[in-house]
């Protein structure tokens, strides 16, 4: 059984912010780097956007979702405390659209270009352009056979439908981002990575002499970002590349810089989180392995498991494909194994590990 490595001095993560700003305001994070928020229509209510100078202009980072609550706030903003500021360059760290919902209307706006990974646009614009195969029956039939309620898997299966409302259309051309590469903002200079797990090819940027890591929703304080299986993609193992991704930030980033995640506060104590966090999957791999020892499960079954609250239909979705995510990475790990039940897929512990 893996077992998760400490490799952080801290104890405790420290807050340079004990709240973000207010829907309309900003906070100087350093000199010409702006930290604001805009509203989510979800239990997590806000996204986090940074705007670092450049020059005369600035660089935004995330745009936050396409309501008309997200748009007033940034009316609000551009008549209030941004009042004047140009946007010359729009990134998008990853697909989802609290982070890339606003990133076309920002672009349009502005006349600006957008930055962006490869996966991230192409990812988008296949959801925009064929929102119909994400209702497709193989689809709907891949939930059902793990145990999802038809309910719960037409939900799943509009998921593309409801992206086209909350994103804004994407200019036609992008400026591409990838690992390695530089980028030069003002007088910084970040050195491009990239995660995946939560979203694919996910964008963070970083700044070693200040001391700065954009780390989109990689790593954040107190909520582990979600990582979950694509329909498309039913035997895919997320989490083993969530977990690669945290031990790349281990390993080239330095412990006392200054983490700006999607969400949340930013913190000091990026080592001892990303030590948290494998940890706290690793705990959840030990009571879906605590559980198919008792029993075969399928991944309905397994949701309750990880997720004991009551969950609405939102929610619940992501439940059911974070949890296939942890089934997946002890199915990858020879743990436990999926055997077909009747007209369902169960999981039950491997041979090797039934006496365990």
């Amino acid at each position: 059984m893996p077992q998760t490595v400490l490799t952080s001095p801290r104890t405790v993560l420290e807050f340079p912010f004990e709240s973000g700003p207010a829907y309309g305001d900003v906070t100087e994070v350093a000199e010409g780097l702006l930290w604001l928020r805009i509203p989510l229509p979800y239990l997590l209510d806000h996204v986090n956007i940074y705007l670092v100078q450049d020059g005369d202009s600035w660089v935004v980072i995330d745009t936050g979702i396409q309501t008309d609550e997200a748009i007033a706030v940034w009316q609000q903003l551009f008549v209030g405390p941004l009042k004047g500021f140009c946007i010359s360059r729009v990134i998008a760290t990853h697909f989802h659209p609290d982070h890339i919902g606003l990133a076309g209307w920002m672009c349009e706006r502005f006349n600006a270009p957008l930055l962006t990974s490869f996966s991230t646009y192409m990812g988008s614009q296949v959801i925009s352009l064929a929102p119909e195969k994400n209702s497709l029956r193989q689809f709907f039939d891949f939930y059902i056979s793990h145990g999802m309620t038809e309910e719960g898997a037409g939900i799943v299966a509009i998921q593309g439908n409801e992206y086209l409302q909350c994103v804004s259309d994407l200019p036609s051309t992008f400026l591409r981002l990838m690992m390695p590469d530089t980028l030069v903002i003002g007088n910084r200079s970040f050195r491009v990575l990239s995660g995946d797990g939560h979203a694919p090819e996910q964008i963070m940027l970083y700044c070693a002499e200040e001391k700065l890591l954009f780390a989109a929703d990689q790593v954040i304080e107190k909520i582990s970002p979600n990582v979950s299986v694509y329909a498309g993609e039913p035997k895919g193992d997320p989490l083993g590349h969530f977990l690669r991704s945290l031990r790349l930030l281990r390993n080239e980033i330095p412990d006392d810089v200054l983490v700006l995640p999607g969400h949340r506060r930013p913190f000091y104590g990026l080592q001892l989180r990303c030590d948290e966090l494998e940890a706290h999957h690793e705990i959840r791999c030990d009571a879906i392995r605590s559980a198919c020892a008792e029993a075969p499960q399928s991944v309905a079954d397994l949701v309750p498991v990880l997720f004991p609250r009551q969950l609405d239909p939102h929610q619940m979705s992501f439940a059911f494909t974070e949890t296939l995510a942890h089934v997946n990475r002890l199915v990858r790990r020879g743990e436990i194994e999926t055997v077909k039940q009747g007209n369902r897929l169960v999981n039950q512990v491997t041979s090797q590990n039934s006496e365990t």
